[in-house]
Order: C-alpha cells, then sequence, then structure tokens
C-alpha cells in the first residue's frame, strides 16, 4: 500500500471552535501543526498545516478591510469557518476566518504536509513531487479538493473539510514578512513550522 493512501486509518480529532484563538494571529500561530482534512468519496486526504499568514482587523492588505462584500462575506461568519477565493486567474486560497462574528479577518493556509491520501493528491495536483504537493496556497487548495463550494463552511462541525488536532510533535515556530503581498509588507505575520521542507517560500524565509 502506498504511504499516504487514506487508507491508513489515522485518527484525528476534530477541533472544537472553542479551542481556536479569538485573535487573529495567535490563530494563525495556534494552527501550525494542526491538521486540514478533507474526507472525499475515494478516501481521506490530510495534511499538517505548516505555514499561515494572519490578516486581522484593519489589516489592508486583508480581504476585508472595506468592509463586507458578497465575495467576503464568509470573513464575517465568526472563527473557525472557511473563507475561500480564487486569484491570480488559476488558484483558489483558503484562509480559516478569526475573530468574533462581524469583524472580518481570517488566516491564510500557505503549506501543508502531506499525511493522509497522497496518491488522490499527487492525482489532482498532476505531479508525483511530494514536497511540492502542497507548498503554496494555490497548490494546497488544488492538492486538498478545496474550492469555492467550501467557501463558509464551519471547520468545526461535522462536514467534509474540517480542522483537527495536531498529529506529533511540532517543530520550533519561525515568523516572518508575508509573501506576495504589496501593502502592509513589512509586518511580521506569517508563521512557518521552522526548517520544515514542505513550507514555500525563499530559504531564508524558512530557517
Amino acid at each position: 500500500m502506498h504511504p499516504g493512501s487514506g487508507m491508513e486509518g489515522r485518527r484525528i480529532r476534530r477541533l472544537r471552535r472553542a479551542e481556536l484563538p479569538l485573535d487573529t494571529v495567535e490563530l494563525a500561530r495556534y494552527l501550525i501543526g494542526k491538521t486540514l482534512v478533507h474526507d472525499l468519496p475515494k478516501g481521506r486526504i490530510s495534511g499538517r498545516i505548516v505555514e499561515a499568514e494572519a490578516y486581522p482587523p484593519g489589516d489592508s492588505a486583508g480581504h476585508a478591510f472595506r468592509g463586507e462584500t458578497p465575495g467576503n462575506r464568509s470573513l464575517f461568519f465568526g472563527h473557525g469557518y472557511a473563507y475561500v477565493y480564487f486569484t491570480y486567474g488559476s488558484s483558489f486560497m483558503m484562509n480559516v476566518t478569526s475573530e468574533r462574528a462581524g469583524i472580518g479577518a481570517g488566516v491564510l493556509l500557505r503549506a501543508v504536509e502531506p499525511m493522509d491520501g497522497i496518491i488522490l493528491m499527487e492525482h489532482h495536483r498532476g505531479t508525483t513531487k511530494l514536497l511540492d504537493l502542497a507548498r503554496g496556497p494555490g497548490r494546497l487548495a488544488a492538492a486538498m479538493q478545496i474550492d469555492k463550494r467550501f467557501d463558509g463552511i464551519d471547520l468545526c462541525n461535522k462536514g467534509p473539510l474540517w480542522l483537527g488536532a495536531a498529529v506529533g510533535t511540532r517543530g520550533p515556530i519561525g515568523r516572518s514578512v508575508r509573501i506576495g503581498i504589496t501593502r502592509e509588507v513589512d509586518r511580521l505575520l506569517r508563521v512557518y513550522e521552522r526548517e520544515n521542507p514542505f513550507v514555500s517560500g525563499p530559504r531564508r524565509l524558512r530557517a
């Protein structure tokens, strides 16, 4: 059996909303080492979250900065929901919403370390390069089969896409400037598991 085929029966506990910090920056740090799970008819896909970026209230680089719109409504649901959007004309991005209901903010998931369903991830991504399966937010969404259908889904409730507790020991956490933005570029709001090869970005932003 191929490692990560989704048939191992790995036990992952679903996170409760009460466990998620209400503060956006704290939530980003908290999510490092936790799991993202997508239960598909063909099997389970899961990965350890190893990189994330915080977009707190009032952040001009965040999608909620100009207020609630039909496109970003899920950012205002409260903490623990998915906010999924399409960007660059080719990629979906997934965020975990943060703060209290009515306050728009979220944490962009930038990379996961594949655990279950690696064969499925390879099929979704069209590559067998393990390190590149879900390194970067667009690749993550493609590997995990996350698209606009999951925008607004409750990640702490019963459903196919959810957040799970940590599996294994988390390594030291680093922080850096965010990647790929043009506003508030100097804020140290990107967090990652240091020296993890599945983290995206240049080497100097992974050490």
